[in-house]
């Protein structure tokens, strides 16, 4: 079943929500203070390319000053645009009763381009 909703989900959303975040990796990557941002893009464009079957959870040490100020810099710079891009999709997905689990995953997509320093994928 995760499999099925995972082909949806790519062909629905996850391409284009993926596309966006390695796009914001890239750009953070040019630069070597940008390599932090650029990582955690991309582990999290890969998140949102195949969600299903996977969660985020957060890290066991707990938060830090240096990641507070990540969290903020990266909210400022992508995280905003990134979390306007997964609303915009959820929105569309709740059109249909069948896109509404697919809404749900574009959601908490979305929260987690608000702030994803602390965060972590793992198998469920």
């Amino acid at each position: 079943m995760k499999t099925i909703g995972n082909i949806l989900w790519f062909v629905l959303a996850g391409f284009w929500l993926a596309l966006g975040w390695a796009f914001a990796g890239v750009v953070c990557c040019i630069t070597i203070v940008g390599i932090p941002f650029g990582i955690q893009a991309f582990k999290l464009a890969g998140f949102s390319l195949w969600p299903f079957g996977r969660t985020v959870v957060a890290t066991d040490e707990g938060s830090t000053v240096l990641e507070t100020v990540f969290n903020v810099i990266w909210l400022l710079l992508f995280g905003w645009g990134l979390f306007l891009a997964s609303m915009t999709s959820a929105l569309l997905l709740c059109i249909t009763i069948i896109g509404i689990p697919f809404a749900v995953q574009s959601f908490k997509i979305g929260v987690l381009a608000l702030w994803p320093f602390g965060r972590t994928v793992v198998a469920d």
